[in-house]
C-alpha cells in the first residue's frame, strides 16, 4: 500500500510534532485505556482506534479538556490499520478487552488472529510490543496458541494479573468494565509479545 490517509507515515512530524514513540489502542471504546496511558506516560504519543464514534467521543472530549496534544483518535475498522499507518510507524499496540469472537467460525475476526497479526507486522517497528488484556479465558488461550504456532516471542503472561504483582500500566490502568469484573471476582489475563 503506497497511498492512504494523509497522515500515514507522518504522524510524528505532521500531527504530534515530536519524535515520541507511537502507541495504539485497538478497539478503544470510550478511550479509557488510551487516556490512562497518556496520563501515566506522557513521553509517548497515543492513538485510540474504534469503529464506534459515539463511544470514542468520550475519550476525545477527555483528551481535549485535559489539553493532551499527545493523544488522537481514529474512527475506523481495525482491518484498515495499514491505510492509516506507514511501515515501522507504531511502537506498541494495546488490545484491551476486545470482543473474543468465541465461535470457531469467527476466529479470523479475533484481533490476535494470524490475519490481524500480519496486518500489524507491516506497521510495527522492529522492537515493538503487543499487549493483550482480557477477561476471556478462551481468547487468552487462543492467543497463546497463535504465539506458539507463529514462533512469536512471548515476553510475559499471567492468567491472574492482579495476583501476579506486576507494577506497570497493565495493572495500574483499569477500565469501567474491568472494575466491575474485578468486583465480581473474575480474573484478568494479560500477556505481551513480539512478532
Amino acid at each position: 500500500m503506497t497511498e492512504g490517509f494523509p497522515l500515514r507515515g507522518k504522524w510524528n512530524s505532521d500531527f504530534f510534532c515530536n519524535h515520541q514513540p507511537i502507541v495504539t489502542e485497538l478497539g478503544c471504546g470510550k478511550g479509557e485505556y488510551t487516556i490512562g496511558l497518556a496520563e501515566t506516560m506522557p513521553v509517548k504519543n497515543y492513538i485510540g482506534i474504534d469503529i464506534k464514534g459515539a463511544r470514542m467521543w468520550r475519550g476525545l472530549k477527555t483528551a481535549h479538556e485535559a489539553g493532551f496534544r499527545h493523544v488522537a483518535f481514529i474512527r475506523s475498522h481495525i482491518e484498515l490499520i495499514e491505510y492509516f499507518f506507514g511501515p515501522c510507524e507504531i511502537d506498541e499496540i494495546w488490545i484491551t478487552f476486545p470482543d473474543p469472537q468465541p465461535k470457531a467460525s469467527k476466529a479470523r475476526k479475533r484481533l490476535t488472529s494470524p490475519l490481524f497479526l500480519e496486518r500489524y507486522r507491516h506497521v510495527l517497528k522492529e522492537e515493538h510490543i503487543i499487549h493483550l488484556k482480557t477477561d476471556d479465558k478462551g481468547l487468552f488461550e487462543y492467543t497463546m496458541e497463535v504465539i506458539a504456532t507463529g514462533n512469536h516471542q512471548l515476553l510475559y503472561h499471567t492468567t491472574d494479573l492482579y495476583q501476579a504483582g506486576l507494577k506497570d500500566a497493565a495493572a495500574e490502568i483499569q477500565t469501567y468494565y474491568e472494575k466491575i469484573w474485578l468486583e465480581q471476582g473474575k480474573p484478568i489475563s494479560y500477556l505481551r509479545f513480539r512478532l
